[in-house]
């Protein structure tokens, strides 16, 4: 191909000296002609020509001197540098020819498979036990008197919580004190059995009407003993724990079920999962979650599954599973984003660090040396383990050498070769 084109600039070349030298030849034939008409012209005109002559000239002889001197001349054609190989599948394998990696940044790990958790995610939030969490509402029409314990405040089984004035409370136990006050006269008097038995019917059910109405065994003893009604009613927590919510102020007037505050045990929660509809299957009750949270990350909470909803959630299109976590050092709190994991089997797998994997969109990718200078960048299935390991599940073979640290600078490589 290089002999053909010197060929043909050869020809060209002595076609334009042959066609210079017949115009050279045609000049001198007619020079007189010619110098008579140029003197004859004004000296502007025969300065003009004489610009455009030696412009021709000064090109006409550049293109000679370029055809003598260039023709020949060797063309240094670079070697491309490229040297990646792309396969049908998508994997990637190129060469560093008189390249060689430091090992202090590229380390290089053996492949083996090991047992490893096959396990699902379960996004959730955490919630107060509503079995043991409670609601004082009022029972009947009253004010507000006084609060013992607000938002926030500890109490125990039999604490006061709230001072409420109610009229009906009054009647209630002055009802009491006249059917008591009628049961002992009618039992001192033997002839009257018929009237004791109602008295004592009567007592019992003013003593009821009072329990309804939110005393205690304690307060109708007391009644009892001071035959002296009290003018406001003291509701008492039923359980352990803390006020979550208070919902009136001292002062306040409340109507038959208006809900004062909200109780609840802090050390027993509910997780509250979402089980996606792929993952249905996989669960069941009894199974143990583990959980963790965005405040406590290196620290892990275990949980047991205990209730799986009858139906799906029309507008998320999850399951709701739920479980009991106990919260005896007080770290967790109600409505915490959790994310937890369920075990569900076991698989075989590579354990590699997350610092391994190369992520590109939602593809992962891993680098393995296949030569001294050769590496092969392809895709890999699976799931992180812990947020620091990655398991893989499909893709690596045990033996192959892994680029654990390191992966993302060599992967520059491979995007730059393949531009």
């Amino acid at each position: 191909m290089k002999e053909k084109i010197t060929r043909l600039l050869d020809k060209v070349k002595q076609h334009l000296l042959k066609l210079l030298a017949h115009v050279l030849h045609k000049v001198n034939e007619k020079k007189t002609t010619f110098v008579a008409a140029y003197w004859a012209l004004k000296f502007e005109t025969r300065a003009r020509i004489r610009l455009g002559f030696t412009c021709f000239s000064v090109l006409l002889i550049g293109i000679i001197i370029g055809l003598i001197f260039n023709v020949n001349r060797p063309i240094k054609l670079e070697k491309s540098d490229r040297s990646l190989r792309i396969e049908k599948t998508g994997a990637m394998e190129i060469t560093l020819t008189g390249i060689t990696l430091d090992p202090n940044i590229y380390i290089f790990q053996n492949a083996e498979k090991v047992s490893v958790p096959v396990e699902i995610k379960v996004p959730g939030r955490l919630a107060f036990n509503a079995e043991k969490s409670k609601v004082l509402s009022a029972r009947a029409p009253g004010r507000v008197e006084r609060i013992y314990a607000f938002d926030g405040a500890s109490i125990n089984v039999g604490s006061p919580v709230i001072e409420l004035y109610s009229p009906e409370y009054i009647s209630a136990q002055q009802e009491y004190l006249l059917s008591s006050k009628t049961a002992q006269i009618l039992q001192s008097n033997k002839s009257m059995g018929d009237l004791l038995g109602d008295a004592q019917i009567t007592q019992q059910a003013a003593a009821n009407r009072m329990r309804n109405l939110g005393a205690s065994d304690g307060d109708i003893k007391a009644l009892e003993r001071s035959g002296k009604s009290q003018n406001n009613l003291i509701m008492h927590s039923p359980i352990e724990g803390v006020v979550v919510k208070r919902a009136v102020d001292p002062g306040a007037v409340v109507s038959a079920g208006d809900v004062m505050a909200t109780l609840a045990d802090p050390k027993a929660l509910w997780f509250l999962g979402n089980i996606f509809e792929q993952d249905i299957r996989r669960i069941q009750k009894g199974q143990t979650l583990i959980l963790r949270s965005e405040a406590y990350p290196d620290k892990e909470f275990i949980a047991k599954a205990n209730y799986i909803a009858p139906a799906i959630d029309p507008e998320t299109r999850t399951l709701l599973i739920r479980c009991d976590v106990e919260n005896i050092d007080g770290l967790l709190r109600s409505d915490m984003y959790i994310s937890a994991k369920l075990q569900t089997g076991t698989a075989d797998a590579v354990v590699l660090p997350q610092s391994a994997i190369v992520r590109v969109r939602e593809m992962r990718y891993v680098i393995i040396r296949t030569g001294a200078d050769k590496f092969r960048r392809f895709a890999v299935s699976g799931y992180d383990l812990d947020g620091k390991r990655f398991a893989v599940t499909e893709g690596i073979e045990p033996g192959m050498q892994v680029l654990t640290d390191g992966a993302v600078l060599l992967n520059d490589r491979f995007a730059k070769q393949e531009e």
